[in-house]
This record gives structure tokens, C-alpha cells and sequence, in this order.
């Protein structure tokens, strides 16, 4: 594979593998090392791309494993926490809603459990297809789907709670 078919084959992906990483390593900074890493692994695995079915599927695999791993290492203390996505509005009085909204679900969605974290990342903000995430995850579509409603209703409900003041 020449660098050309490469860069075709794996650079479409770039944005969502780096969505994904930081998603999991919530650092903007962190996020860029894990997306270089897995690029260079798949550059160094080149040859072997072509042969999997859903190249795309693999990188985020590779994504996803690594930044796990990354969590788990010695150095995920030296992780920041930083929030900077947000919608954009005209009016600031909106801007300053949306990220707040935006802010908060990103803050109940770290307090989910991994996979669950993992799925409503996957499905709601990649728009990735039940059947492509089982494959990525090493998982069936029901646990996926299973999963994927827990993660929205504890969502929910920790929004519920939020905007309402705890008031029933």
C-alpha cells in the first residue's frame, strides 16, 4: 500500500477516531496523541489494512482499545478535564444555554459506565449502526441496544433532575 492509498483509505476517519478519543480521554490534548498513535500504528500495519472488511470499524477499534489502555496506565493521572464543544448560536444568551446544556450531559455521560459511555458516544454522536458497534465493541446488537437505553435513561433523568431543581 503506497502512501496515497493510505492516506485515501484512513484519513476520512480522522474527525470521528478523535471525536472517540476524546470522548474517552475527555482531554482535547490527549485526544490528538491517541489519534497520532493509532495512526501510526495503522501506518505501520499498512499492508494488513486492506484485508479487513471495514477498515473504518478497525480504526476505531484501535482507537477505542488504546485510549482504555491509556485510561488505565500510570500516566491517566496527568489527564486534564477539558470541555470546549459546544453548539454555536447567534444570540449569546443561547450560546451560553447550549453550552451549558451541552457541558452537563458531557459531565453525566463521564459518569456512566464504560461501555455505556462507549455505545451513546458511538451511536448518538458518530451515528454508527447498531451492527457496526457490536463489531467494534466484541459484542451482540441486544447488549448494544441494551447498553445504549440505560446510558439515555440515566441521561435523562440526571437532566430531568437538573432542570427541574429536583423539584418533582
Amino acid at each position: 500500500m503506497t502512501q496515497s492509498e493510505f492516506l485515501k483509505t484512513v484519513m476520512p476517519y480522522k474527525d470521528k477516531l478523535f471525536r472517540l478519543a476524546k470522548r474517552i480521554l475527555v482531554s482535547r490534548d490527549e485526544a490528538e496523541d491517541a489519534v497520532q498513535e493509532v495512526y501510526l500504528k495503522l501506518w505501520k500495519g499498512k499492508q494488513k489494512i486492506s484485508k479487513y472488511d471495514n477498515p473504518e470499524a478497525f480504526a476505531v477499534t484501535m482507537t477505542k482499545n488504546y485510549c482504555l489502555d491509556r485510561l488505565r496506565s500510570k500516566q491517566a493521572g496527568n489527564l486534564k478535564i477539558v470541555h470546549s464543544n459546544y453548539e454555536h448560536s447567534d444570540n449569546v444568551e443561547r450560546k451560553v444555554e447550549a453550552r451549558d446544556g451541552v457541558n452537563m450531559v458531557f459531565e453525566i455521560m463521564e459518569t456512566l459506565p464504560e461501555t455505556q459511555r462507549i455505545v451513546l458516544q458511538l451511536r448518538d454522536v458518530e451515528q454508527y449502526e447498531f451492527a457496526e458497534i457490536a463489531k467494534m465493541l466484541d459484542s451482540n446488537e441486544t447488549a448494544i441496544r441494551v447498553n445504549l437505553s440505560r446510558a439515555r435513561k440515566t441521561v435523562r433523568e440526571a437532566l430531568k433532575k437538573q432542570y427541574n431543581y429536583g423539584i418533582k
